[in-house]
């Protein structure tokens, strides 16, 4: 299609983070239509986001609309649905988020859309899965966020400890994003050096845990997250509207296991290029299956 014309749906905190980052940079994208359950939101962004567009150095059409205008879409970002409260965890929005999901699906493929779904809403694994489901385009087709808000977190924590550019660091959150994610030490390494041997055990233990639940604590703290995760999409837009062949650990789908979850995989202009063929430890393998374990556990307890 190569429009570079991206849809957000909902704009509440992360819908209206990520446009707000896709206005303040020179990304690949050329146009941006916001839509939302409650239409005057979506408007009252697209106005105040305009307003930003005028001091911004970069320049991007953005206006609000409709499901229809989707047709000529390269990417659609999901957004949309219930936010995650204080204690919930993101498994407890899955059946509110299903039946939201739904009828947007449906409205978007009945407009002609024929580009790529990218899944933010939480629980993000599940929803990319039922997203794919409803929408009947191919797996590849249909991303998540995946892990790559929390690989990010991973190196920024890895590098606090060691003192150096979070850039520096080669690490990955595997699996669901929640509760039942891996972290990768087996692979993790500063410049070849491999984390694991350069710190204590306790020290990775303590770095994991952090990177599982710093989302709980931003919540408590803030109510939400956003500016993490509308960074992530830029990345994850650029690298599909640039046919980066960029290595990201998105959510895309497992043949085997009939789910999807974050692994490092290939992404560019037709979406999941291939998912990469990665060697992980025994103990990292029993722990992605576990992940692996609530997922279909979680998409087989949804009756619709």
């Amino acid at each position: 299609m190569d429009n570079n014309k991206v849809m957000i749906v909902g704009t509440g905190n992360v819908g209206a983070s990520i446009a707000f980052a896709l206005t303040q940079q020179r990304s690949a994208v050329n146009e941006i239509v916001l839509t939302d359950i409650i239409a005057k939101d979506a408007e009252g962004e697209a106005m105040d986001l305009n307003d930003a567009m005028t001091i911004s150095s970069s320049y991007v059409k953005i206006y609000n609309g409709t499901y229809k205008d989707a047709r000529d879409c390269d990417v659609v970002v999901i957004a949309a649905g219930a936010p995650q409260k204080p204690g919930e965890t993101r498994l407890h929005l899955l059946k509110k988020n299903v039946n939201i999901l739904k009828g947007m699906i449906q409205q978007i493929m009945a407009s002609g859309f024929n580009g790529i779904f990218l899944v933010v809403t939480n629980p993000m694994d599940v929803m990319t899965y039922f997203t794919c489901k409803y929408s009947g385009l191919p797996t590849e087709r249909v991303i998540g966020t995946g892990t790559v808000l929390d690989s990010a977190r991973l190196r920024k924590r890895v590098a606090g400890y060691l003192n150096v550019n979070a850039k520096a660091v080669e690490a990955y959150q595997i699996g669901e994003h929640g509760d039942s994610e891996v972290t990768l030490w087996s692979l993790a390494n500063v410049g070849g050096a491999k984390i694991s041997e350069m710190l204590p055990a306790d020290a990775l233990f303590s770095i994991s845990s952090y990177v599982k639940n710093e989302a709980y604590v931003i919540i408590e703290k803030k109510g939400a997250t956003y500016y993490g995760i509308a960074a992530v999409v830029v990345s994850i837009l650029n690298a599909i509207l640039n046919d980066e062949m960029q290595v990201l650990p998105v959510s895309s789908y497992d043949n085997y296991a009939g789910v999807y979850y974050g692994w490092p995989a290939v992404v560019g202009r037709n979406g999941i290029v291939r998912r990469l063929d990665i060697e992980i430890s025994e103990t990292e393998a029993l722990a992605l299956q576990k992940s692996v374990n609530v997922l279909q556990k979680s998409i087989k307890s949804v009756k619709i």
